[in-house]
């Protein structure tokens, strides 16, 4: 189990290692932040000033030696639109982002987990053709399309909901349906495809023919054995949940992380896009490393040290 653990978090430092480099790397070849900050009225020398400043007139392989080690030291540096620590920006979003994420990954996990298992035991039936025909459609909608139908739908032809903005519970309903009705409908997918493999195994048939009942070869059998893949999704999906704010919170004018992160891309401000990209990146291997950390739990071979490690 120790060296389960030290290979996940070897190669989560190894993640963070190189989103940093993706960033800088991204962020400098898309364009000069100076000219994008400054109007093009602004004259040469204030432009060599403003560069002179923000340490963008130094070489290439210097910028980026002074970023790793600003971050290796905790400062993730500051916003070039109003001079405050990047992460004190980031950090006033993030409660917003989270009042959106929170309870869209938990519209996922009720509606699809119980979708999939519903489906996967009513196999070859109308019920399971009409869960998947409605989770094809779920997932295959964008988001910020089945964003712009609900707002048609809920608020202007039918004004239940507000179009946007933040700060009550009627204006979550829309962007948190957004967000979760498309993870919901890969989770069921998943979970059925989980629950049909394990239902198919012989360890499952001779439960039923020693007299086991069969809710409880369900419960007690074919849902732990296959809680390991659907954790695997479940990992995944907020990672797809964080991405997904960024269109969501554009629709719905929800003043996130997303709506934050468009913004300084457009204005180049490095420092604070360069720290959303860090926290997502975190938050994400965080996830994925608590979902392997599972694993061994769920999985007690992973517990032997002999046991093979593979997969991420």
């Amino acid at each position: 189990m120790a060296r389960f653990v030290a290979i996940r978090l070897a190669r989560a430092l190894l993640t963070i290692g190189m989103v940093v480099t993706f960033a800088f790397v991204v962020l400098r070849a898309s364009g000069d932040p100076a000219r994008a900050m400054l109007s093009p009225e602004t004259p040469a020398a204030a432009v060599e000033a403003f560069r002179k400043a923000w340490g963008l007139d130094a070489p290439v392989g210097v910028q980026y030696a002074r970023y790793v080690l600003a971050i290796v030291q905790g400062d993730l540096g500051q916003s070039m639109r109003d001079g405050r620590a990047a992460i004190t920006v980031v950090a006033e979003r993030i409660p917003v982002t989270l009042m959106l994420t929170g309870p869209a990954l938990a519209l996922n996990l009720l509606l699809g987990i119980p979708a999939g298992i519903y489906a996967a035991l009513k196999h070859g039936r109308l019920a399971d053709r009409l869960v998947m025909a409605i989770a094809v459609a779920g997932f295959t909608v964008p988001s910020f399309v089945l964003g712009l139908v609900l707002v048609l739908a809920f608020a202007v032809e039918l004004p239940w909901f507000p179009s946007g903005g933040a700060g009550t519970l009627r204006q979550l309903v829309l962007p948190v349906v957004t967000l979760g009705l498309g993870g919901a409908a890969v989770l069921a997918r998943f979970t059925r495809s989980a629950m049909l493999e394990v239902l198919g195994q012989s360890y499952i048939r001779t439960a039923s023919a020693k007299g086991v009942p069969w809710r409880g070869v369900v419960t007690g059998h074919a849902l732990p054995n296959a809680a390991i893949p659907v954790l695997t999704i479940v990992g995944f999906m907020v990672g797809n949940l964080i991405a997904g704010t960024v269109l969501v919170e554009s629709v719905f004018s929800w003043p996130g992380v997303g709506s934050l992160l468009v913004v300084s891309v457009v204005s180049r401000d490095l420092a604070v896009v360069q720290c959303i990209l860090l926290v997502v990146a975190a938050a994400m291997i965080v996830t994925n490393v608590s979902v392997d950390l599972l694993y061994g739990v769920l999985d007690p071979r992973l517990r032997d040290a002999s046991y093979p490690i593979g997969g991420a």
